[in-house]
Formats: structure tokens, sequence, C-alpha cells
């Protein structure tokens, strides 16, 4: 018997209806977001609903915001807040660039991070609008990964879980409490209409509007510490090295060039026969002087300066960066110059990190170190200092002067309360596991 044909017409109007209803739930989120939170206005304005692509999930790909209409309409009608919560999680993840780093770190341990860091977010905004049933058991287990990471920015998160790693179990019970959406569009590398440095300028945007729209008003120290790390300029610790690089001459032989004398000469005595004499030196650009100053005050501890140094010099001693000839100081200072140990090879260096103690522990002061830079180059111990990289937690009294070399200051980490350097130096954070992965070996 021939089966009856199904009625397509009905099933069009059916879905045009689930379509046009999640349309409405969707711009019910969202109006509810921009009504609570004026300050992401623009943020809002940028991303675009769109049904479909997806099943049973939402996903973003920096622009679109795709989503299956039944799953929203079944979700809205098990929990109303569940949509609004689940658009400003996505809407997160852009403010806060977690797609945009998405190929330099372990997927797996970012997708959780980027999670967690945006869950705690949502929950110190905290309106009715957004309160979930899970909200309670999430913000116990957060308050633990505070303790254990020192922090709740997905950077920190992630940190700890590269550090501690996370098991089946563990991942399993995160991932029922934090997931929202599904990051499977982060992975794309197609060009998308709002590039990463678009969204770094909304939020920055969304920086600037916080303070204006929500003083004494949904202040979430999450929001503003996960914004500040979304506009952190970040710079390459080795590209920031090589602005101690000179031009100088490397006695080695050079392929590339030859001595025009002999050239000349074989040309003039045999006719058509030139002798070609490669240069036994090689102009490049390389590293022969420069400091390292370490502020050795309390709060910089011993085993962590080491790692530094280790981090710095092993940048920088390749035989493509380094001169046969060095000439490096590494000055202990605090509120004073406690010691100063020249480094002109390898083996001087290795020496200090076995035998060489740190000296100091008082308080800080930057400026014993540029002065005593000055009288080196007046006693004629530089012949072209190119620079200083001064590791600190940054808490001293800054030079008012521009030397007339480079200067880095390089922190451990990020922190509001201490002044900001001279605007003629570059700052850059190293954080712990950068100087762990230094001790580990």
């Amino acid at each position: 018997m021939k089966q009856p044909e199904p009625n397509t017409g009905y099933e069009k109007e059916k879905n045009r209806k689930i379509e046009a209803l999640a349309v409405r739930v969707m711009k019910l989120a969202r109006d509810s977001i921009m009504m609570h939170l004026r300050f992401l206005d623009t943020a809002l304005a940028l991303l675009v609903p769109v049904p479909g692509r997806v099943s049973g999930c939402m996903a973003c790909d920096g622009r679109n915001l795709y989503y299956d209409p039944v799953f929203v309409l079944q979700k809205y009608q098990e929990e109303p807040a569940s949509i609004t919560h689940m658009y400003l999680h996505v809407l997160l993840h852009l403010i806060f660039s977690h797609r945009f780093r998405y190929d330099q770190v372990e997927q797996e341990y970012w997708d959780m991070a980027a999670d967690m860091a945006v869950e705690n977010t949502i929950l110190e905004i905290g309106f009715p609008d957004i309160a979930m049933r899970q909200d309670e058991e999430r913000a116990r287990k957060l308050h633990w990964m505070k303790i254990d990471a020192g922090g709740l920015t997905a950077e920190k998160i992630y940190r700890y879980f590269k550090r501690s790693g996370m098991g089946p179990l563990e991942k399993q019970e995160l991932t029922a409490l934090f997931f929202q959406d599904t990051h499977m569009y982060w992975r794309s590398q197609e060009e998308i209409s709002i590039s990463q440095e678009q969204w770094k300028k909304i939020s920055e945007r969304v920086k600037t509007d916080l303070k204006t729209f929500s003083q004494d008003k949904n202040h979430s120290e999450s929001l503003e510490k996960n914004l500040a790390e979304a506009t952190r300029e970040r710079y390459d610790y080795g590209e920031l090295l090589r602005r101690f690089t000179v031009m100088g001459e490397d006695i080695r032989v050079n392929e590339d060039e030859f001595d025009y004398i002999y050239y000349t000469y074989g040309l003039s005595v045999y006719g058509n026969l030139p002798l070609v004499e490669p240069l036994e030196y090689k102009e490049e650009h390389k590293v022969k002087e420069f400091v390292i100053a370490l502020d050795t005050s309390a709060s910089c501890r011993g085993e962590v300066v080491r790692a530094f140094l280790r981090k710095t010099y092993s940048i920088l001693k390749g035989t493509e960066n380094f001169f046969h000839q060095i000439n490096v100081h590494i000055v202990q200072c605090d509120n004073d110059i406690r010691s100063d140990t020249k480094i002109t090879c390898d083996g001087d260096f290795d020496r200090f990190m076995k035998e060489g103690k740190i000296h100091g522990f008082g308080a800080t002061d930057f400026r014993p170190v540029f002065l005593y830079l000055e009288k080196l180059q007046q006693e004629g111990e530089f012949e072209n200092l190119k620079g200083l990289i001064y590791f600190t937690d940054g808490y001293g009294i800054y030079p008012e002067t521009m030397p007339d070399y480079d200067v880095i200051f390089a922190f451990l980490d990020e922190d509001d309360n201490r002044m900001p350097p001279p605007p003629w130096a570059v700052s850059v954070i190293l954080y712990d596991d950068m100087l762990e992965e230094e001790q580990k070996e």
C-alpha cells in the first residue's frame, strides 16, 4: 500500500512559527541585556543572531550568533533565564577575546577556562534575568578555583589547568556546570567580518563605558580583570630583546661577500680568471652589551629571579644572537646597588647561576641602577650599551630622565595598584608559568 505523502506545507508552516517564536525569544534576551548592562550596547549591536547552522546548541564565529530555534524554545520553556544567560555568555567570550587566542593554547583547557571565567563574571553581575538553578553550585566551585588558580580570568584558570591537569571525572563535572555554547567556530581559520583588532577596540570601549554606566551597580571585579586582560598590549619577549642588537663585525667566514682586491687582481693578471677570497668577518645585528637589573626586594623570590635570568639569557645566547665577545652585567639592587657581576661568556653565566647569591631584600628604588650605569658609561665600561632589562614587582621609585639606551621593565604579573613605568620604557608581563618552565628545565 502506498504511504501518504508528508504534508510539506504543514511542516513548513510549523518550522516558520518555531523560527518566529525563537527570534522573539532571542530579541527578549538581547533587550534584557541592553536594559541591565547599557555599557554593552556597542558589542550587542555587532553580534547578529542567526537561526540555523547548529543543532541543539548556540555557537559564534566572531560576528554571527548561530542558534537552533527548537533548542532555544525548549531551553526557554525549561528555564526562561537560560537564553539570556547563554546570549550574555557568548557576548562576553568575544569581549574577553577568548576566540582569538585559540590557536595559541591547548584547546581543551582553554575551552573550560574561558567558560569558567565568563560564568564567574555573569554570577558577579547578577541580575534576575540571568539567574539560573545551578548558580549556587557554580559559585562554590569557582570559590575554590579562585584559591587554587590565584584568580578567575581565563588566563589564570588556564595556567592552573596546565600545571595540574584535568581528569575525565573533573572534566565531566565542570562541563555539566559551565558549558553554555560550543566553540566549534573558534577553530575556523576563515576570515570574519569583525577582526580581533576591532573586537579589542570594542573591549576598550566597554571598559570605558563600564565606569560611566555601572558605578555602584552591577559591579564585577571579574569583568574588570577580564577586560584588562583582553585589552592589554601583548609583547613577544624575544622580539623585545632584539632591541638590544647592534651592527658589528663577527669574525667568521662570510660566504656571501668576498675581497674585491683579490677579485680585481685576478682579472688584471690572468685576464678572465678572478680570484675570490671570502671575507673573514661579517656585519650582523647581534647582542654585545646589555644589563640585567634584578630587583631583590622581599617580594621577588630567589628562585623566580633565577628562572627569569635563565629565560632571558637562553633567548639571547644563541650564536645567531650573541657576539663571541660580550659584555653583560647582572646588577642586583633594592634601594641600593648590592652587587654587579660581569658576564663575558657562557662559563661566567653558568658559574653565577651555580655559585652566585641573591643579595638585598629591602625596599625598592630604581634610580640607583640608572645612576650606576651612567657612572660605568663615563668610566668607559661600555662601548655602546643598547639596553637594560629590569626584573621587578614594580613597587619602587622610577627615574624621571630618559637614558640613552632602551629600557624594559619585566613584571611577574598584572597589578593595577603599582605605578606605571615612565612612557619611555617598555613593560612586559612574565607570567609564573613562563618562569616555571625554566625552573623545570
